[in-house]
């Protein structure tokens, strides 16, 4: 790969996500924008939907540990890749893992949804269940690193695995020539990070905006300070939007390529996620529908008619925790 770093920190060039592309195509779907007229109608937008939801294990979480594994020496794809992960991360570890014949082992939160956990033993990888939230769950993966000659696949901060998860944009700019706008999800940083640079390494005008949970918004208080925080505490319960610190990586990435950070509720992000059941008839998980809640409640400021792409991260929806939700 072509990245540099330093004190500005990593930058991929538009060669690094092609190359990407190129070798996670043949392994991933090419997702559609689908279009929804009554978002447009609620919004006076023209949007159009990147249905990750409809990737391998339901999340485009597949792609970055598909280009990851694909660099990796026979002699590391022999000891194994270890991951950790809220969910979606290790389900696309483990997938790509089996399709290039790795052993893979996943550290998981022991508060995970159940669905998760089971759809990654599903693909074949060892999963350990440890501490309450990823961070937690990453000190067992680096544990086990150490103990078992593992290679780390970092759920976001790996240029390889940001390079990967950046031909999710490449994607958007060539089905969608005309994109003015680009509004995405961030948990770690990954997805954004290599989204933001992938897209305007081609169409530099094009404007990236975050979302973020209010309760835990950890990339915006980073962006706003200038350097790298650790929240003391996180509140929300969408295991996607839920990290205490980002990573290094990513901060200087969204720091240099995206255009603005909003953070909304998670009552406003469940509201959405069932706007769009009701009207779009897309079941998606929480974190996806954050960009959808953003626009929904006004915080994205745009010309009318404005062409906006929103990422739907994934559709691994945990119907119990759905069902248990009360509001003040």
């Amino acid at each position: 790969m072509t990245s540099e770093s330093g004190r500005s920190g990593i930058t991929l060039t538009r060669d690094d996500f092609e190359n990407a592309h190129r070798r996670v195509a043949p392994h991933v779907y090419r997702t559609p924008l689908l279009t929804s007229r009554s978002l447009d109608e609620v919004t006076g937008f023209d949007v159009r939907l990147k249905a990750e939801l409809f990737q391998k294990g339901g999340s485009y979480k597949v792609r970055g540990p598909t280009n990851l594994i694909g660099l990796l020496t026979e002699e590391e794809r022999g000891r194994g890749v270890i991951c950790s992960s809220a969910g979606n991360h290790s389900q696309g570890v483990a997938i790509a893992a089996r399709q290039y014949g790795v052993q893979a082992v996943v550290c998981m939160a022991r508060n995970a949804t159940p669905s998760k956990i089971a759809a990654t033993k599903g693909y074949g990888a060892e999963v350990v269940l440890h501490g309450s939230i990823w961070d937690e769950a990453n000190e067992k993966a680096l544990e086990l690193v150490q103990e078992r000659g593992l290679i780390y696949v970092h759920p976001f901060d790996d240029p390889r695995l940001i390079a990967g998860q950046g031909t999710l944009g490449l994607e958007i700019i060539e089905d969608w020539p005309g994109v003015e706008m680009i509004i995405l999800p961030i948990g770690g940083g990954g997805l954004i990070s290599g989204v933001s640079m992938a897209v305007k390494s081609v169409k530099p005008q094009v404007r990236v905006i975050g979302v973020e949970s209010s309760g835990a918004p950890a990339m915006k208080k980073s962006v706003e300070r200038g350097h790298l925080i650790t929240l003391d505490e996180v509140d929300s319960i969408i295991d996607g939007l839920t990290v205490k610190t980002v990573g290094v990586n990513t901060l200087s990435v969204v720091s240099r390529f995206v255009d603005e950070i909003v953070t909304l509720p998670d009552k406003e992000i469940f509201d959405a996620l069932i706007w769009l059941m009701a009207k779009a008839k897309l079941v998606t998980e929480g974190a996806a529908a954050a960009p959808v809640g953003a626009l929904l409640e006004g915080l994205v400021e745009a010309a009318p008619g404005t062409k906006i792409a929103v990422v739907l991260s994934g559709g691994n929806l945990d119907v119990e925790q759905l069902r248990g939700l009360s509001w003040n």
